[in-house]
């Protein structure tokens, strides 16, 4: 399948993801635009994570399907995804992201001068030659963010990406978040914060049981939402 013109929109049309008996995503309909990043939210279990690995393309739906800027089966060639805990390489910061790089295609005379411009994106450069799987759990995550961040994606999946951090690593990863979608890349990220989520989220998607129970932008979706399972859960109360 030949390169869409955008990877963006990003539409689920009625997908569902099963896992032989349990049902883990449910005809869900949604689009995925450019702009501020979309924050998927919900109790765990809720199909966040399934959701963003369907529209990242490493799984295909059991049933519906699902198309990027038109097309369907189109390579992830403009998307990146960061999970939760990211594998370091046996190899320093710097040298995680030229692996990057080369996996991306980037021309090696380029490699340098991007290294040190991804380095300083995310706060690094001062370890770029610190063995990577010797940085802390938050500079960890933020070299992560720079090794995505080198295929220039136009939509950038983040699963849980400041979950276990303190709030002092927490925030320079989503200053790095703020950066990236500042910049056009689209994001669209799973967070267990309500917190997080009211402070980066242009518009929430909320899953309950692996349905989109509501959907709207962030501040009326916080401030007046329209569900029982919404007010539920952003009471702070357990939801089953």
């Amino acid at each position: 399948m030949r390169a869409p013109a955008s990877e963006l929109p990003i539409e689920f049309d009625d997908v569902t993801v099963t896992a032989g008996p349990v049902t883990i995503l449910d005809r869900v309909a949604l689009t995925l635009a450019s702009g501020a990043p979309t924050v998927l939210i919900g109790p765990n279990g809720s199909g966040k994570s399934t959701l963003l690995r369907v529209a990242m393309g490493l799984l295909a739906p059991s049933r519906g399907r699902i198309t990027w800027g038109g097309l369907e089966n189109v390579p992830p060639l403009k998307r990146a995804i960061v999970f939760q805990r990211p594998a370091m390489l046996r190899r320093s910061a710097a040298a995680n992201i030229r692996f990057a790089l080369r996996a991306a295609g980037i021309s090696r005379s380029e490699h340098a001068r991007r290294t040190s411009e991804l380095l300083e994106l995310v706060g690094l450069g001062h370890l770029a030659d610190r063995a990577a799987r010797k940085l802390s759990g938050g500079e960890q995550q933020r070299l992560a963010l720079a090794r995505a961040l080198a295929r220039d994606p136009a939509v950038l999946f983040l699963d849980e990406p400041t979950a276990s951090l303190d709030p002092t690593a927490t925030k320079a990863v989503e200053d790095i978040i703020r950066a990236v979608s500042q910049r056009n890349i689209k994001v669209v990220m799973a967070t267990h914060d309500l917190g997080e989520a009211r402070r980066l989220a242009g518009d929430v998607v909320m899953l309950h049981r692996g349905c989109i129970v509501e959907t709207g932008a962030a501040a009326s979706l916080f401030d007046t939402p329209q569900t029982a399972e919404a007010r539920t859960f952003l009471a702070g109360e357990l939801l089953v």
